[in-house]
């Protein structure tokens, strides 16, 4: 990472990693996109656009496409892994054989492995060999990628276990419409990522059911309160939450229009089945599968987190928005800080 000739692979050609991978190109990086589909990674490479995840938008010439993920990763200075958490391990295991050693490997995956429950850095760590867990981070933060590769004004917090590592990737992702700022927090940085999507579909319900701002604002509120809970029962410090990988996407991910996981919300407060819903989107909404792997966390660390379970039981077990709605009610009255 020692100057504007560096190359980036990004892994996964989905809305944000395209547009994460737009935003190096622009800064002049050499940056190799991979796509899992070879029709795509044409598209991407001969008509500088991604006509599946981000259509009529114009995409830096210095951005190059391929299906080969051999090729992505020759040569690499840092690896950035932008492939949904469900499949994340298969691609990222077979890059560990193919990246160079000392290639940092971040994630952009705001998820966890719904078997194991893994984080994305666990999960690469799992995969990666041994020496290079300072070299393993997170990139978290408000970041619509549609608004981040129509150039808008953004930032995110890059997180490694090292300092240092993370200080040379703050600089090496800075661009003038991305600010990043450097962090440690690897937990609490992903633990946000992953509950802020479950708290969008509630935020979603209430839009969808017609509720106003003051129901909005207290599901966001309250579901800070058990994203905060639950990163630090896992070891996070609770600052991060207060900073751009909590509230801030907090924020971004339950009000916005352009969120998946808020529009599978809203369509469930209309009344609409979940199965119906998913069949219609192109793109992945993490937040329903995250749903069930965020109460089985909760669970193990013996964590309450209302908000997050009713999410869990209109998705998976097919309760009603509106006994949802009632039980939140009809809670057992406590202190806010509890």
């Amino acid at each position: 990472m020692t100057g504007v000739e560096d190359k980036v692979a990004v892994i996964g050609a989905g809305s944000w990693g395209t547009a994460f991978a737009n935003a190096l190109a622009h800064k002049g990086l050499k940056v190799t996109l991979w796509a899992r589909r070879p029709e795509l990674a044409t598209a991407i490479q001969e008509s500088n656009e991604n006509p599946d995840y981000l259509p009529g938008l114009f995409l830096s010439p210095r951005l190059r496409g391929t299906s080969n993920l051999e090729v992505a990763l020759d040569g690499a200075a840092v690896v950035v892994m932008a492939v949904p958490s469900h499949g994340f391990r298969e691609v990222v295991t077979t890059a560990a054989k193919l990246v160079e050693p000392a290639a940092p490997f971040i994630s952009l995956a705001k998820g966890l492995e719904p078997d194991s429950l893994r984080r994305m850095s666990e999960v690469i760590a799992e995969e990666v060999p041994a020496s290079w867990p300072e070299r393993i981070g997170v990139l978290s933060g408000p970041n619509l990628a549609k608004e981040v590769a129509l150039a808008q004004p953004a930032a995110s917090v890059v997180a490694c276990a090292s300092g240092g590592v993370a200080d040379r990737l703050q600089e090496f992702f800075m661009s003038p419409i991305l600010r990043t700022y450097s962090a440690s927090d690897v937990v609490g940085v992903e633990i946000g990522g992953v509950v802020k999507n479950v708290i969008a579909i509630a935020t979603g319900i209430a839009e969808g059911i017609g509720f106003g701002d003051n129901t909005k604002a207290t599901v966001v509120t309250r579901g800070l309160a058990e994203m905060t809970r639950l990163g630090v029962s896992l070891g996070a410090d609770p600052m991060t939450f207060s900073g751009l990988a909590g509230v801030g996407d907090l924020i971004c991910t339950c009000m916005s229009g352009l969120s998946r996981n808020h529009h599978v919300g809203v369509e469930l407060g209309k009344g609409r089945k979940i199965a119906d819903i998913l069949s219609e989107m192109s793109q992945v909404a993490e937040g329903v599968k995250s749903s069930k792997a965020v109460m089985a966390l909760a669970e193990n660390y013996n964590v309450e987190m209302p908000i997050s379970e009713g999410v869990y039981q209109v998705i998976h077990e097919g309760q009603e928005v509106s006994e949802m709605i009632g039980n939140l009610l009809r809670r057992v009255r406590q202190r806010e800080r509890d």
